[in-house]
């Protein structure tokens, strides 16, 4: 045994025997004082009290030790092992759920993430109950997420690649012959792949709370009217009406390349999911303190029950149509998370065949 061991073999392990010793502790403590007070000042008073009677201070100091003495034994033994009882009962009511929950923590540790714990003991412990169930839940979640993101990630990349594989593969055995549509499509899908690899890339950014000093002063409305022009061969190539409501001006402050990617993503997401013939409306207007920001798009709506997930990253309400349609599930993460980087805030509501997204900017 080394020394390290020696000298610390003895040392109380757990809180049920550390509660149960002190509580001896305070109990011994206690018994010393009282004994201080009554064997050493009452005896005292009781033999000059026995000696006024007429009693010698031989017999006043045996009839003490055999009354008062004996029962104080008696009641400080009785004392202690009460109080011994009553701490390791304190003591393992502690003890219980924080072993529980420490066993959980290891269990959670090694990537069992359904690991709950029961609510038990006082109130402090039924408070870390439930703050070490809803981590778990959140770590969870985060797994599920992680893994479908690994999953959809992996799907987007192996279309365009399969794609390419098979063309590339056809033009080098003559299955086919070199044409200008060939090489088209192979041009689209290797686009499809540098779309999907900077989506990626801008999700992977650390793109935390921009400075005061970073955010200037813009005007939406031009930047708005730029940003559609952009997309408007897009709208015009399915007949798409574009309804425009905006002021004269609508001064915000922002990070001009945040907000000229944001306003392309949510009309690239109109212009995708808004039938031939439909209507795109584009709103903003100013509030008391932040600016509103608005597209409208009629057509399929999205059910309540995704409203709440169509800001997670490859998240799809439809997976088989939307990937029909080359949406990577990408770009309303990315409008979240500039949005958020500004101090704005996102928000999405469907119903009667209108689905409208929206965004704030501080003013």
């Amino acid at each position: 045994m080394t020394g390290m061991d020696r000298s610390a073999w003895w040392r109380p392990r757990g809180i049920a025997v550390r509660v149960a010793g002190l509580s001896l502790l305070v109990t011994g403590v206690a018994v010393a004082v009282i004994a201080v007070g009554v064997l050493g000042v009452a005896q005292t008073t009781f033999t000059r009290l026995m000696a006024q009677a007429g009693q010698s201070a031989a017999t006043a100091h045996d009839m003490f030790d055999h009354s008062v003495v004996a029962v104080f034994t008696v009641a400080g033994l009785i004392a202690a092992v009460v109080s011994g009882l009553l701490a390791s009962l304190l003591a393992i009511r502690l003890a219980r759920p924080l072993k529980e929950i420490a066993g959980a923590a290891r269990r959670v540790a090694r990537g069992e993430y359904q690991v709950r714990v029961q609510r038990a003991g006082p109130d402090e412990m039924t408070s870390l109950a439930d703050s070490f169930n809803q981590m778990a839940e959140s770590l969870q979640q985060q797994e599920h997420m992680r893994r479908e993101f690994i999953v959809n990630a992996a799907h987007e990349l192996n279309t365009p690649l399969t794609n390419l594989q098979g063309y590339l593969e056809a033009l080098r055995d003559g299955v086919i012959a070199p044409s200008s549509e060939q090489f088209q499509s192979l041009h689209e899908e290797v686009n499809r792949l540098v779309r999907l690899s900077q989506s990626l890339h801008s999700l992977a950014l650390d793109t935390g709370p921009a400075s005061e000093s970073a955010l200037q002063a813009v005007d939406l409305v031009p930047a708005v009217r730029a940003a559609l022009e952009l997309v408007r061969p897009a709208f015009d190539g399915k007949a798409i009406r574009v309804d425009l409501q905006l002021p004269d001006r609508l001064p915000a402050r922002a990070e001009p390349d945040r907000l000229a990617q944001v306003l392309a993503n949510l009309l690239q997401n109109a212009s995708r999911y808004t039938p031939d013939g439909g209507v795109v409306t584009v709103a903003a207007e100013a509030g008391r303190s932040d600016v509103l920001v608005s597209v409208s798009n009629t057509g399929d709506g999205i059910p309540q029950q995704d409203l709440p997930h169509i800001f997670e990253r490859f998240y799809r309400v439809e997976k088989s149509r939307d990937r029909a349609r080359g949406g990577a599930g990408i770009g309303l993460a990315i409008v979240k998370q500039l949005v958020e980087a500004t101090g704005g805030r996102v928000g999405a509501e469907s119903q009667a065949g209108v689905t409208r997204f929206w965004f704030s900017l501080p003013a």
